[in-house]
């Protein structure tokens, strides 16, 4: 039975996902404050984490990072208001596995949940033909990018791929590495980003039993682990110094020194190494040494948001809602016309990986063959709504928007309760409907 630690401060809500949770045969447990979950965290193991993002005396950033300092990689699951969704999306690159939104929806949470759990679960193969990311696209962004995949690809020039988070940083370094020479031997990834300053080393190099407290076995290294094949290092930028001179060396020399050992140990792999940032930002601040910067940035390959992709959004969405319909036994075949407007206004922060979540989640959520935009999260309704209108300067007409968006906003907060709404917003209700005629509410 898996054990599920809940952090959230309200009371009733923390109560009603315990009680939800163990009907489904999972294990809760619940305290209420970023202090009493770091004691508990300390003191017991867990599966899986349900935080919420505000707390009394912290945000759930900071549980995160108290696990990820730990060299925990037990999942996060960050609880938000729809008005923090554009920080969820940021805690995924920092290592959460996902979020989710309040009101919670009960069959997302257990997709979330069970998804997560199996994530964690290292019986559960990942199967490669899953990932998010493996439909190529079309656009003319999208043929540079394969271009470059495929010329570099058969080379053992080092790699440094760039791009915003959920963009399929990782599906591209496995395509280099399937294309490359060395495509039999092992392709072994590590998230830099999860990695405990005091563990790096050891995780990348290796440690011989007796090296620091709790090294109770000799430990073999992912560098050697990968010998042969590609070494991939997931937003490298996160790596300390020390382990920075270590990891020069060894591209250098071709040989790593475990620690606490005398002996080197001869690898061959090739190096592919992600980020979210500029790397020359990190340079330049003097967080990331420049002659490593070199070493690693023999052809940098820029992975374009999915924004930024035009046409390719409509394969994505397709190849998505086949995944889904398959996972989830559902048969959704098409969408309102009010959906793909949503689908296509909204700006996508987390990429590729948010829209998979999203279709995912509408597809558990529609019953028929078509989704409504009722099926999708209510940030993207307030994101959409809240966009700048290009152009403009009239101050009245930016002054309707944002009235547009306050009005949406809180009739989802009451859930289309018009009494409620209007009381809220301190008009009447024969203007509320007024608002929501004029500015095409439905």
């Amino acid at each position: 039975m898996a054990k599920i630690l809940i952090i959230e401060d309200d009371l009733t809500f923390s109560q009603l996902l315990e009680g939800f949770l163990k009907k489904h045969q999972y294990e809760p447990l619940a305290v209420h404050d970023v202090k009493a979950s770091l004691k508990i965290i300390n003191q017991q193991d867990f599966d899986l984490f349900l935080v919420d993002y505000r707390l009394p005396d912290g945000t759930g950033l900071d549980v995160l990072s108290h696990l990820r300092e730990k060299g925990s990689t037990v999942p996060v699951v960050i609880m938000t208001s729809f008005n923090d969704v554009r920080t969820a999306v940021k805690s995924i690159r920092l290592g959460a596995f996902d979020y989710i939104t309040k009101p919670v929806n009960p069959d997302e949470l257990l997709m979330i949940v069970k998804s997560a759990l199996d994530k964690n679960d290292p019986a559960e193969p990942v199967n490669q033909e899953q990932h998010a990311d493996t439909i190529k696209g079309k656009s003319s962004t999208s043929d540079k990018l394969y271009e470059h995949i495929s010329l570099v690809a058969p080379t053992d020039m080092s790699v440094v791929i760039q791009g915003e988070s959920g963009t399929g940083k990782e599906y591209a370094a496995r395509t280099l590495h399937l294309q490359s020479k060395r495509s039999n031997k092992p392709f072994v990834a590590i998230d830099c980003g999860a990695l405990s300053k005091d563990l790096a080393a050891s995780e990348l190099f290796g440690h011989v039993k007796g090296a620091f407290t709790g090294a109770l076995n000799d430990k073999k290294g992912q560098f050697e682990a990968a010998d042969g094949g590609t070494l991939f290092l997931d937003e490298v930028g996160n790596l300390s110094y020390e382990v920075q001179v270590k990891l020069l060396r060894a591209l250098q020399e071709r040989v790593i020194q475990p620690i606490g050992s005398t002996k080197t140990i001869a690898v061959d792999v090739r190096i592919i190494a992600a980020t979210n940032d500029d790397l020359n930002n990190s340079v330049s601040k003097g967080t990331f040494r420049e002659d490593l910067y070199h070493r690693l940035n023999e052809f940098k390959i820029q992975l374009p948001a999915l924004r930024d992709r035009g046409k390719d959004i409509d394969l994505f969405i397709n190849h998505f809602i086949e995944i889904s319909n398959a996972e989830l036994g559902r048969n959704v075949k098409y969408l309102s016309d009010a959906a793909k407007e949503l689908l296509y206004k909204y700006d996508w922060p987390g990429n590729l990986r948010e829209l998979k979540n999203v279709i995912k989640r509408m597809v558990l959520l529609t019953a028929g063959e078509t989704a409504e935009a009722t099926s999708l999260p209510d940030e993207m309704i307030i994101s959409v709504n809240q966009s700048p209108k290009p152009n403009t300067s009239d101050l009245k007409a930016i002054n309707e928007v944002n009235e547009k968006s306050l009005i949406i906003e809180t009739l989802i907060k009451v859930k289309y309760n018009k009494s409620q709404a209007a009381r809220l917003l301190n008009i009447d209700r024969k203007t509320l409907y007024s608002k929501m005629e004029r500015y095409e509410i439905e």
